[in-house]
């Protein structure tokens, strides 16, 4: 995926690793080998662990077969591996027959996780969909990693689309992170959508998301209400080298100009959510030249700490990065996580945009 968060189906799960599936066949054969080397040991009843094993590898046919081999070894002294009889039978087969069963529970348990998880996988790139490579004469790339393990979507969002007035785009960063931040990216994507229909000024995009968190604060019957998100709209007008901003409180972005990298300042306006009165939020036109770039992130990104609790330096970093034939989203990414030892502990959202032709 062009996105470059978790692959799908990571959500899914994954079978059982190959030395599982090998390690009770293996068991087996050394266990017999081990007995015919040392014919004055009793080493066959350790063949009755293998079942139970193997049930946590194979389902309840396979797990099967295991039990019939053990209970044959067992149970035909000829073969010299054990002379079980009677109740030490009649054991090794209950235990035989309760690791099937084990099996079976297992492997109906894992189909429904997997349905289970299917679903909510689907769900998740309902809400937060890849970003294409281009999106009208805007060039994309983007990369999300969700800090909450197993999940698509977090507290950041990003989002760009095509409408009557241009190529917009969303890079924001709701309060709190992981599922319970969900429902808030949600609606302001589904907010900004509509706006890049209906709005023709980016400040109007920006109070229509304004307003959809101050009406879901009103309407959550929690304690503590106040629902609010910073973000970085931009617009790419048709036929224009030019991109106009507002920030809300965000990070400010990115412009790559050849190795040069300068932070984007624009009066910022205040976070989405607070509702607050006032002349709407100022929008800045910034001219762009042919092969200009623009990186859009947020702040899991710039407020993500090593050992030593230095801040990633990202624009310093960028223009080393940028020279990276994997791209400079993923390159930043790899970086990053070796900067953490592993990766910061917040969601994580870059968005590279350029005009067509550029970059």
């Amino acid at each position: 995926m062009r996105r470059g968060r978790e692959e799908p189906g990571r959500l899914r799960g994954e079978p059982p690793p190959r030395w599982a599936r090998f390690a009770p066949a293996v068991a087996l054969v050394g266990l017999v080998l081990a007995q015919a080397l040392t014919p004055g040991a009793e080493l066959g009843f350790f063949l009755a662990g293998l079942p139970p094993v193997a049930a946590f590898a194979y389902g309840a046919a396979g797990t099967a077969v295991f039990a019939a081999v053990v209970l044959l070894l067992l149970g035909l002294p000829t073969l010299g591996v054990g002379h079980a009889r009677g109740t030490d039978l009649a054991t090794v087969a209950v235990v035989g027959l309760l690791s099937v069963v084990i099996a079976w529970v297992r492997q109906r348990r894992d189909a429904q996780l997997v349905s289970v998880r299917t679903v909510a996988e689907a769900a998740q790139l309902a809400v937060l969909p890849p970003v294409p490579e281009r999106v009208g004469a805007v060039r994309c790339s983007g990369l999300y990693r969700a800090a909450q393990h197993g999940t698509l979507v977090g507290g950041d969002l990003y989002d760009v689309r095509a409408g009557p007035h241009g190529v917009r785009a969303l890079v924001g960063d709701v309060q709190g992170h992981g599922l319970a931040a969900v429902g808030t990216v949600a609606a302001l994507l589904g907010a900004f959508r509509e706006g890049v229909i209906d709005d023709s000024g980016l400040a109007a995009v920006a109070g229509r998301l304004d307003r959809r968190l101050v009406a879901d604060a009103k309407a959550a019957s929690v304690e503590h209400p106040e629902l609010f998100a910073t973000a970085v709209l931009l617009e790419f007008p048709p036929g224009l080298d030019l991109v106009r901003i507002v920030s809300c409180g965000h990070p400010p972005a990115l412009r790559l100009r050849g190795a040069a990298v300068e932070e984007l300042v624009v009066e910022p306006g205040p976070p989405l959510g607070l509702g607050l009165a006032g002349p709407p939020p100022a929008v800045a036109e910034l001219p762009l030249r042919p092969g200009d770039q623009l990186l859009l992130h947020t702040d899991g990104v710039t407020e993500a700490r090593d050992a030593a609790g230095h801040f990633y330096p990202l624009a310093a970093r960028v223009p080393v990065l940028a020279r990276d034939p994997g791209g400079l989203v993923r390159a930043v990414w790899r970086d990053l996580a070796a900067f953490t030892d592993g990766g910061p502990r917040d969601d994580v959202a870059l968005l590279l945009l350029s005009l067509d032709g550029s970059g």
